[in-house]
């Protein structure tokens, strides 16, 4: 991270899971208008990933540099402090404990999002986004379900192809004449039972992990809009006490028009960060799915060029006369 906000061109730290916790508690704390990049606490597929396992430490590291790298490309977030303290901290525990003291006032930003007030309801735009999370989300976590059964069958499906192949190879030591194409038969499965397992660990580490991201995403999304809605609930609130309460007009608009530039400014906040999460999503996707089409054509490829091999062993076979 070179910026001139560092004061060294380089840092090397050490961080666990639970700091990138406490960083993104903190950027929702202190920027309460801006859509804050979810953390991959639910990667983990029960029944096809192992959270122990180095495939999944993995998985986990990249989703981790992933959300860094959405921060790091936000124009708001990149400069907060509490992010610049998690970049460049060597003892972050330490500095914990101290309680914040300098970072106390970005807090304070957080104080007006209160749920004291009920919207009548939320202008078009915002309406809109919400439904259109509703459905996302709603579409995303089907996928998911239906991916993650896909990938649990289709490593049954392996289990069984690696006992099924040998069988071939134990039966060619009985028949000779039938020796080679059985053989081939044996290893023709085995070709299958390799792509087929690239095939279900590109799945697994590259296609579910985006798959979660978003549906995660979109509840950070609606979490952002639920905090739009009341704080414009708080404006309509001062409104009407303004209009009930005319005797205290020289006090009160005031204080109105301060709730009406926090209205102002979560509506263009949300609206940009909303369109450059819309921007990165179909690039995102564009090449997810991209990169699915290509893994499944060269699986399918892989099982064609092995039962292909086949052929020539039992064409080239000698007639017995």
């Amino acid at each position: 991270f070179l910026t001139s906000e560092f004061d060294l061109p380089e840092y090397s730290v050490r961080r666990r899971y639970q700091d990138f916790d406490w960083l993104r508690n903190k950027l929702e704390e202190s920027q309460p208008t801006h859509l804050i990049p979810p953390l991959p606490e639910k990667f983990v597929v029960k029944g096809v990933v192992d959270r122990f396992s180095e495939e999944f430490v993995e998985t986990r590291r990249k989703a981790l540099d992933k959300f860094l790298k959405r921060i790091t490309d936000h124009p708001v977030l990149s400069f907060n402090e509490h992010f610049n303290v998690f970049l460049t901290a060597k003892d972050l525990n330490a500095y914990k404990k101290q309680g914040m003291a300098l970072l106390s006032k970005m807090g304070e930003s957080v104080k007006y999002v209160t749920g004291g007030y009920k919207l009548r309801s939320r202008p078009l735009e915002f309406a809109a986004i919400g439904e259109y999370l509703d459905t996302f989300s709603l579409k995303l976590g089907t996928i998911d379900r239906i991916a993650q059964r896909i990938i649990k069958e289709q490593l049954e499906y392996l289990v069984e192809l690696r006992e099924y192949g040998p069988i071939y190879s134990t039966w060619s030591g009985l028949e000779v004449e039938l020796s080679e194409p059985l053989e081939g038969v044996s290893a023709c499965i085995g070709n299958c039972c390799t792509a087929l397992e690239e095939l279900s660990e590109d799945m697994t580490d590259d296609f579910l992990p985006v798959l979660r991201e978003y549906i995660l995403y979109s509840e950070s999304m609606k979490n952002v809009l639920k905090k739009r809605d009341q704080v414009q609930a708080e404006y309509e609130a001062k409104l009407e006490a303004v209009a009930l309460k005319k005797e205290d007009r020289p006090k009160v608009p005031t204080d109105v028009e301060k709730c009406q530039d926090r209205v102002e400014c979560f509506n263009a906040d949300l609206k940009a960060d909303m369109e450059r999460w819309q921007n990165n999503k179909r690039q995102d996707f564009r090449q997810l799915l991209m990169g699915m089409a290509d893994k499944n054509i060269q699986y399918y490829e892989k099982c064609l060029t092995a039962w292909e091999s086949i052929i020539p062993l039992l064409q080239d076979k000698p007639e017995t006369k």
